[in-house]
């Protein structure tokens, strides 16, 4: 039998990675009780993926000049469409140096330049070198260095624990119940909640992302209460390995990197002619489409990535994980030839609703990085922007959870209820002898995302794609797994969160279906046009009882004049 004993904490994190660390130092700093909860071990979370680098406003580059905090903000906002809040990109590119001078300071090994200033290169759709760097492994750097720092303070970390709901006491967030993978029990956890649970990238069958990352933060958020924003906006990277979809860095182009066609051309010439090869994502990725679609890929699927020109100490010195992926996964050497790359589902700009202090609209519940929408990404990301989000934010979120802590004890009946009601749950999954597998609902699931939400998007074509999903939610209530043990049953897990994954599908594809325009990454072949006068506003969705309801926000402006831009 399953204890029926109360986790009591002050703050809560879900999630171990960048953003759930920064939060949880930050809370501790401040004098909380802090317990970070994740479903792997935090030095496992997706943030340890980065490669390329974290931007700052900060004018290392040699005979370059300075660089402001003001033209990081613009390059920001005007990659993203114009679909970024304004006084959330404000507060991101101004605390930019000081974020990245703070992880320098509390032991990252950046990449230097020989005067010794923290190494910058340049990074698409930005129009200064301002992207620190660590090599190609940043993220890895970075996670490092905040695990370490936490476990230095009294941070409880329960990690192999995947939450299955939150508590909703008196109108407000009290706490979460979450299955002990190990064990197979499932245990309460009380104190204002900080979801920090990265993307849901894995709902395509091209992505980047770890296998982790199947939104289990959005779903949790919408299912309380919280809205979501913004879902439509999948980025795909240009360039990620042919097959099996491992990011090939933006600091490879970066650092000179050519793309090249199967005739050896270099194709950005005719899509971006003054960026060329550092054009932001959504328009690299759309022209290696193009041109694989007319018939000048290589074997029809992919394009070059060609860095042989740079040389064999530049790509050991800077791009050395890059070359070790290509030698392992795909038998390349960069040195000698060039690696096949074709685009694959990056990021997600949408996420849960929140204020520029990380808050909610259920009290007691704060959301930080990319399972959040702040939104200072917009319809379309910048490279390096993303884990500048996790440490700015994450600190903003810990900070501001930690300034009203409540001292009523939770009601325990709110808790005893939720966990009996995820205990049923559980047990239909696993008690059902026969059924339909997970693995079969799930691929099904990705491949019509890719196929009728990927990078380019037709209104018909999508409302296919919708009453698929629909009909793979009715076959979600046959899913079993084959066994029923509770300890460490991955299948189990795999199961909660395709019924994650399946929700946030459906959000997706309504808001995209809705957004009968092109803007960012979201690119329709019926509607190629953008149009302010009708979209230049957030999608909303909420949960209400017959579905996803969607509405509209208002889109916060500021210092910068919405500007044209080619499609």
């Amino acid at each position: 039998m399953e204890k029926e004993m109360l986790n009591e904490h002050e703050i809560l994190v879900i999630g171990g990675g960048l953003t759930g660390l920064r939060a949880a130092l930050e809370a501790l700093r401040s004098g909380r009780d802090v317990a970070v909860i994740s479903k792997v071990h935090p030095l496992r979370s997706h943030s340890v993926a980065a490669q390329g680098g974290i931007n700052a406003a900060l004018g290392n580059t040699p005979d370059r000049g300075e660089d402001h905090w003001e033209d990081h903000a613009f390059d920001t906002v005007k990659g993203s469409d114009y679909l970024a809040d304004q006084d959330a990109v404000e507060i991101l590119c101004k605390k930019a140096p000081e974020a990245v001078l703070e992880l320098e300071h509390m032991g990252t090994v950046f990449s230097r330049f020989e005067n010794g200033k923290i190494a910058q290169r340049p990074f698409g759709g930005a129009g200064f070198p301002r992207t620190c760097y660590a090599a190609d492994r940043t993220g890895h750097n970075l996670l490092h260095t905040l695990y370490e720092q936490s476990l230095l303070g009294k941070i409880k970390f329960y990690d192999e624990y995947f939450v299955t709901s939150l508590i909703e006491d008196d109108g407000k967030c009290a706490g979460c119940i979450a299955l002990n993978i190990r064990e197979g029990t499932l245990q309460a956890f009380s104190g204002k909640v900080i979801l920090a649970t990265g993307g849901f990238g894995r709902i395509y069958n091209r992505s980047t992302n770890a296998l982790i990352n199947t939104g289990d933060g959005a779903f949790l958020a919408y299912d309380i209460g919280a809205a979501l924003e913004d879902m439509e906006f999948i980025q795909f990277h240009p360039t990620t390995l042919f097959d099996s979809n491992i990011l090939m860095t933006e600091g490879a182009r970066g650092e000179g990197g050519y793309l090249r066609d199967s005739e050896g051309e270099r194709f950005m010439k005719d899509y971006a002619p003054e960026a060329m090869e550092l054009a932001p994502r959504d328009i690299v990725a759309r022209a290696i489409m193009t041109v694989v679609n007319k018939g000048r890929g290589i074997e029809d699927e992919y394009v070059h990535l060609d860095l042989t020109h740079l040389g064999a100490e530049k790509i050991k010195e800077r791009l050395p994980g890059i070359r070790q992926i290509a030698l392992d996964f795909a038998g390349v050497d960069p040195i000698e030839e060039p690696i096949p790359v074709q685009p694959g589902q990056h990021y997600s700009m949408g996420g849960i609703s929140v204020n520029t202090d990380c808050e909610t609209e259920v009290p007691g519940l704060y959301a930080a990085g990319e399972c959040a929408c702040v939104s200072t990404h917009g319809a379309n990301r910048l490279g390096g922007n993303s884990l500048l989000e996790t440490v700015v934010f994450g600190k903003i979120a810990g900070k501001k959870a930690s300034e009203e802590v409540r001292g009523q004890k939770a009601d325990k009946s709110s808790f005893s209820a939720a966990r009996e009601k995820d205990r049923n749950l559980i047990n239909s999954i696993t008690e059902k002898k026969q059924g339909i597998l997970y693995s079969d609902v799930l691929k099904e699931l990705r491949e019509t995302m890719f196929q009728h939400f990927g990078v380019f998007r037709e209104g018909e074509e999508m409302r296919e794609g919708l009453n698929k999903i629909k009909l793979l939610k009715e076959k979600f209530a046959g899913v079993y797994v084959e066994s029923d043990s509770k300890k460490f049953n991955q299948a189990l897990i795999r199961t909660l969160e395709l019924r994650n994954m399946l929700l946030i599908s459906e959000v997706l594809a309504l808001g995209a279906i809705a957004r009968e325009e092109s803007r960012g990454s979201h690119y329709r072949t019926d509607f190629k046009e953008r149009r302010d006068e009708k979209y230049l506003k957030h999608t909303v969705v909420k949960k209400e009882e017959a579905g996803p309801e969607l509405e509209y926000s208002t889109v916060n402006l500021g210092r910068f004049e919405v500007e044209e831009r080619e499609y």
